[in-house]
């Protein structure tokens, strides 16, 4: 049997039909639709392979328009829009029984040396301090829709370990903000453009969700209905994502149906790695009334 990991950097691994065409696979993870962060990873993978020069990503921006079919594959057409003296950019398409599921535009730029200053870390315990989430009982679990039970009984290719952790089948309301150590399950390669790509992966996580926190709902909730509507993410400086990573989140407002969350990425030495921020859409439905 493959591992989790294994299987992930083999989905981020894109078959090419032409130079600047792509086909990627989808994997079920108990999502409804195909995970966000799979489109993002791809995407991304997609518009590195058509680098011809020594340039690393340095900002993603995406939307997502229609919802993914996790039984197809997905084709990925890059445009190559730009090559300049220091900057590229590609714009990627991501299609789906004929239609555009996804977009995103990448740039790129070569090294170079400049000012530099960041945000410091938040003081948090460190994550083998934090204990690994305990397993939901079989008999909860089986009272959750089987989408959701795969969700949360899957062994994911990345770790997670909340700061302050929240029972999202029984949400409390808290202020929105919340910090996630996190990393690949086991180590892989060094070649920076895997990483970049599965940090584009684990970007998706927990991200939204922070937008939730004020009102006391959650995903697995069978009345609320969350989708990302875009994605934005920014590489700041090189990083492993085999090693811990701290995710820093915070919601700074929800409103007409959609929330809006943003996220600070820093390594153990408290280095800001990446950036990232998402508008989502969130939608309560009232209960239902007994005739």
């Amino acid at each position: 049997m493959t591992s989790p990991v294994s299987e992930l950097i083999e989905l981020l691994s894109l078959e090419r039909l032409e130079d600047n065409l792509f086909r990627g696979q989808s994997r079920d993870i108990g999502t409804k639709y195909v995970f966000g962060g799979q489109v993002l990873g791809q995407a991304l993978s997609a518009a590195q392979a058509t680098m011809t020069e020594p340039r690393a990503a340095h900002s993603l921006h995406a939307y997502f328009l229609r919802a993914g079919d996790i039984e197809h594959p997905i084709v990925y057409d890059v445009d190559r829009t730009r090559d300049g003296g220091s900057f590229s950019v590609r714009r990627v398409s991501a299609i789906q029984h004929g239609k555009v599921i996804f977009f995103c535009a990448a740039s790129f730029q070569e090294a170079e040396a400049g000012a530099e200053h960041q945000l410091s870390m938040p003081e948090v315990p460190r994550p083998e301090d934090i204990e690994p989430a305990p397993a939901i009982p079989p008999e909860k679990l089986a009272l959750l829709p089987t989408k959701v039970q795969r969700w949360l009984d899957r062994q994911g290719p990345f770790e997670f370990r909340h700061v302050y952790p929240r029972d999202e089948l029984h949400p409390p309301k808290r202020p929105p903000y919340q910090q996630v150590w996190f990393r690949l399950s086991s180590p892989v390669g060094d070649a920076p453009e895997l990483h970049r790509a599965l940090l584009a992966y684990a970007s998706d996580f927990h991200l939204l969700g922070t937008a939730t926190f004020p009102h006391g709902i959650s995903y697995y909730q069978p009345n609320v209905a969350m989708a990302s509507l875009d994605h934005a993410l920014w590489f700041h400086r090189p990083f492993r994502a085999d090693e811990w990573l701290l995710y820093s989140l915070d919601s700074p407002s929800a409103q007409g149906g959609r929330g809006m969350a943003r996220g600070l990425v820093f390594d153990r030495a408290g280095r800001l790695v990446a950036s990232t921020a998402q508008e989502g859409l969130i939608r309560v439905a009232p209960p239902q009334v007994p005739a």
